[in-house]
């Protein structure tokens, strides 16, 4: 670079000039970290994860599993059917007994069994009330709990012809077809709360048609149950009747119902 003249008429040398390099290390400039990054890219990651619908299957299948190994290692059903503390009773019983009752329907014990206890403890009328209500938790809690944590993961797997059928009949006829299996006790309960779940039926109509429909099947249980120490009486044998009769009509309609199903 040339010199410049000063004032007083010497020369004065330019000073060298600084590396570029030397500049930028010398400017202070914001200072960034990787590691909160990628520990933040990270948390996202696994939160994707957990949060995934086959995370939530996993869950679901878990909780349904620590239900199935608590009814079989602390077995409530022997409580419901044994006895009921002796520091409850009437209205307050039967709530305490329909909590209980949801309860164990969504760990897959029978609603046979329990309709009975209900009868033995509470008698006809008291007992159908608590047997209902117990039905109809039990069936919003698995639901919901279907909808929440399966729906996803499982409705791509539709695929069969008899899956799809049933899917869409659900899906656009939820609660009548909800009602008549409810009425013919040929579809288990815990398959259909859980068909139910997974196809697009709204929680709504699957209550109304699961309290409407379960009424005379539980009756009958709950009837049989308070009357079972006179089994010739005739509210035993119509109790019994009342059992046999749907069940025998529900697998004639399932066996005239399938060539339909399968021709979908």
């Amino acid at each position: 670079m040339p010199d410049a003249t000063t004032r007083s008429g010497g020369t004065a040398t330019a000073p060298p000039p600084v590396p570029t390099a030397e500049l930028a290390t010398a400017v202070p400039g914001p200072v960034t970290s990787v590691a909160p990054v990628a520990a933040a890219g990270l948390a996202a990651r696994c939160t994707r994860a957990l949060l995934s619908p086959w995370a939530r299957l996993a869950l679901l299948v878990v909780l349904l599993a620590a239900g199935a190994c608590a009814v079989l290692v602390f077995e409530p059903h022997k409580l419901l059917t044994n006895g009921w503390p002796p520091q409850l009773g009437g209205a307050a019983a039967a709530l305490v007994f329909a909590a209980a009752y949801g309860l164990c329907t969504v760990a897959f014990v029978p609603r046979p069994l329990l309709n009975l206890a209900a009868g033995a403890l509470f008698g006809s009328q008291l007992g159908i009330g608590a047997a209902v209500a117990g039905t109809v938790l039990g069936a919003g809690i698995a639901f919901c709990l279907g909808r929440l944590l399966g729906q996803e993961a499982l409705r791509p797997l539709l695929r069969g012809r008899v899956l799809q059928a049933a899917d869409g009949q659900l899906s656009r006829h939820g609660f009548r077809s909800m009602l008549a299996a409810r009425l013919f006790p040929g579809v288990p309960f815990w398959a259909a709360n859980y068909c139910a779940a997974v196809s697009r039926m709204g929680l709504v109509p699957f209550l109304l048609a699961t309290a409407l429909g379960s009424v005379p099947n539980t009756a009958a249980y709950v009837v049989a149950g308070a009357r079972a120490s006179a089994p010739t009486s005739p509210a035993f044998l119509i109790a019994l009747a009342c059992i046999a009769v749907p069940a025998l009509v529900g697998v004639v309609v399932a066996w005239r119902k399938r060539h339909h199903l399968r021709a979908r």
